[in-house]
């Protein structure tokens, strides 16, 4: 966790089911542009088969560097 290109947007009904954010990811997420409510970092998100199905949005912020 060096920055926070993964910021993503978690549907609602998906966020309560994650744990808690370190303070680490916050101070991250205080970097992002677009942050909302349910906002966290991806790369601190594991994945299990409770989370199958989970909604995840982009913020419209968000810019492709790759330079497509």
């Amino acid at each position: 966790m060096a920055c926070s290109t993964c910021h993503v947007i978690i549907a609602r009904e998906w966020f309560a089911r994650l744990p808690d954010a370190s303070e680490e990811e916050e101070d991250m997420l205080d970097l992002a542009a677009d942050v909302e409510a349910t906002s966290r970092l991806s790369c601190q998100i594991l994945l299990s088969e409770d989370l199958d199905g989970m909604e995840v949005r982009i913020p419209s912020e968000s810019h492709n560097a790759q330079g497509f």
